[in-house]
């Protein structure tokens, strides 16, 4: 199983997975304790406009274009979001969800009312991406590892995503301090001094290129999936924010590897004839270590004892 195959045909996807689920469940811990979490789920939809914009503008359908036009989508979008909370004094929900829908709606008018019919972009890519088609085609076995020309030949998206992934690493780093203050006492933060919008619009902006980075591999679904489902989990594992990050990542980590494991083989060892979405697969994973915590978590328990 672990052989010349596995590294030519899977290794590959899993580490994409792997590098979308942590890259998104690293910020996806402070929005849930922001009650922000489904802001996750907007810029993963408001993505569309951008990449048909992009596609018009350029004619072509390459990854950095798109990427480049989604980018500018989620950004706009968080914008918008700020300033109808700011100018219309509506619950950060209530905005999110009219940004949402009114940018994805735009998006679906551009995909009628353009030329975009005649190329491959579709609702099965937008949703479930591409996962197991991110084949390192120049593999030859776990030598080519150490071999430059095979290496030349990897996945872009790999490399994106490692990317991102780490500079999702050292923002949370950098700007550990006043994340943590403004999340949990926003009022004492503008007391000492801290920019807290500019803080919270950091963190929103750092989400956007995340959902952007993984869209293009994994889809919406597992972007939706590993903001929310990881960080919840951590959450109810333990009750300092230390620990809930790195529950989150292993949450993230064992979601991709077991998902992706599940969709390529559990469908044969149950008599199935065809594997099914590994980025379908990803997602219930989560949702089903998500539905584990709620049951078993010890933070669960103690609010349980707590309230009997």
């Amino acid at each position: 199983m672990l052989g010349a195959e596995f590294v030519q045909l899977s290794l590959t996807p899993m580490l994409i997975g792997i590098l979308s689920a942590v890259a998104c469940a690293l910020p996806g811990n402070f929005l849930l304790l922001r009650r922000q979490a489904l802001i996750g789920d907007a810029i993963s939809h408001v993505v569309l406009p951008g990449i048909v914009v992009a596609f018009v503008i350029t004619g072509t359908i390459t990854a950095w274009p798109m990427m480049i036009g989604a980018g500018v989508a989620a950004l706009v979008a968080v914008g918008l979001i700020e300033v109808i909370k700011r100018l219309g004094r509506v619950e950060p929900g209530a905005a999110m969800g009219l940004v949402f829908t009114t940018l994805f709606a735009a998006g679906v008018l551009l995909l009628e009312r353009t030329d975009t019919s005649a190329v491959h972009i579709d609702v099965d890519h937008a949703l479930m991406g591409s996962l197991e088609s991110l084949i390192w085609f120049d593999a030859t076995g776990w030598g080519s590892l150490l071999d430059p020309v095979a290496l030349a030949g990897l996945p872009p998206q790999l490399g994106r995503l490692l990317i991102v992934t780490v500079a999702m690493v050292l923002f949370l780093r950098v700007m550990w301090r006043g994340l943590v203050i403004t999340t949990f006492d926003p009022g004492y933060a503008r007391a000492i001094g801290l920019p807290v919008n500019w803080i919270g619009f950091a963190l929103v902006v750092m989400t956007a290129i995340a959902a952007v980075a993984a869209f293009d591999a994994v889809g919406s679904i597992i972007v939706i999936a590993m903001f929310v489902c990881p960080p919840a989990a951590a959450r109810l594992m333990t009750n300092r924010l230390v620990h809930q990050i790195w529950w989150s990542v292993g949450f993230a980590v064992l979601s991709a590897i077991l998902g992706y494991i599940l969709a390529g083989y559990g469908p044969g060892w149950i008599g199935a004839a065809a594997s099914v979405s590994a980025a379908g697969m990803i997602a219930t994973v989560s949702g089903v270590i998500l539905a584990l915590a709620c049951l078993f978590a010890p933070e669960r328990r103690r609010a349980q004892q707590a309230t009997a």
